[in-house]
């Protein structure tokens, strides 16, 4: 299947593996997915610059297809992974929760691929009028940093598309071939899949995080942390005191304290699923096992296949 994503980024398939703090952190994961045909993601968020380069090392030898780096910009020592990816000719940025203004001359001139992470049309048209060469659009069933509002992936990456005319990547509650091709069907030119590359054996979190995705089912999920920036994650311990904390009216600073003592690490490193932040998106409930990414990749593309093949046994 050809979109402008696939010409753009030079891969087989409009399949876009999410980069996921931890999850996507090391080399394993992307590779297989790039070597698939996809778009593999290496998730630059939690790690120290030396630690980066290391690990960029390791997934250039580990696939000649193009991959990404995803990077939060709002995050300390963004300055040195940005020069890290400069110095190793990235060939596709992914960036999240910042400008893009100041970084896209010197990536321009590299080749560089910019894709902007984006969950409002009002961060769509900053990103678009910044000159971003495609976006990510993420809807509220995404795991991670949904949207506050609580706008869905149909409704927000339709409501972009009316206002941009760039290349958009849906994002968020896909976790087969036939939500790929309904968001295909819907004018995105790839969809960005999760929770479903969580769930691979690749994917380097605690076999309690993995266990405790699995079990979910699509209801099992929640915003967490309203007053300030919420993630979508597991029902769990560190979700109901937060919850509590909100319904009691607790001081903002208490709440802040409350809402930071827990963290992703905290689960997905050491296996803490209970007042760990596990985060998630509601396509958890769409997946009965855990299997190798090329699996998850070949099942995505027969079932595109057929999904797509459905749809034309339909027109008359």
């Amino acid at each position: 299947m050809r979109t402008r994503i696939t010409s753009m980024l030079g891969i087989d398939h409009p399949i876009v593996q999410a980069g996921m703090s931890w999850a996507s952190s090391s080399a394993a994961l992307p590779a297989a997915v790039s070597n698939a045909g996809g778009l593999g993601v290496l998730a630059a968020g939690p790690l120290r610059p030396d630690d980066f380069v290391r690990v960029l090392d390791e997934l250039s030898d580990a696939t000649h297809r193009p991959y990404a780096v995803n990077i939060p910009l709002y995050r300390p020592g963004a300055a040195e992974i940005l020069d890290a990816m400069h110095g190793h000719r990235v060939p596709v940025v992914i960036a999240s929760q910042g400008s893009p203004k100041a970084h896209l001359p010197r990536f321009r001139d590299i080749g560089a691929t910019w894709i902007q992470v984006v969950a409002t049309l009002e961060h769509a048209r900053k990103a678009a009028d910044a000159g971003v060469d495609a976006l990510v659009v993420v809807g509220t069933e995404a795991g991670g940093h949904p949207p506050a509002s609580e706008v869905t992936t149909l409704v927000t990456v339709r409501r972009v598309l009316q206002e941009v005319s760039i290349p958009v990547i849906a994002s968020g509650g896909v976790a087969d071939g036939w939500g790929i091709a309904a968001l295909l069907a819907l004018g995105a030119d790839a969809v960005q899949l999760g929770t479903r590359f969580l769930l691979t054996e690749e994917a380097t979190v605690h076999a309690n995080y993995k266990a405790a995705v699995l079990a979910a089912d699509v209801h099992d999920t929640a915003l967490v942390g309203r007053r300030d920036l919420p993630i979508r994650g597991l029902r769990n311990a560190f979700a109901r005191a937060i919850f509590d904390a909100e319904r009691a009216q607790l001081a903002q600073e208490e709440y802040l304290a409350l809402f930071k003592k827990s963290t992703l690490r905290q689960a997905a490193l050491d296996g803490d699923v209970e007042w760990g932040r596990v985060e998630l998106g509601q396509s958890a409930g769409l997946i009965s096992q855990i299997e190798p990414a090329a699996a998850v990749m070949d099942r995505l593309v027969r079932e595109l296949d057929e999904a797509t093949g459905r749809l034309r046994t339909m027109a008359r």
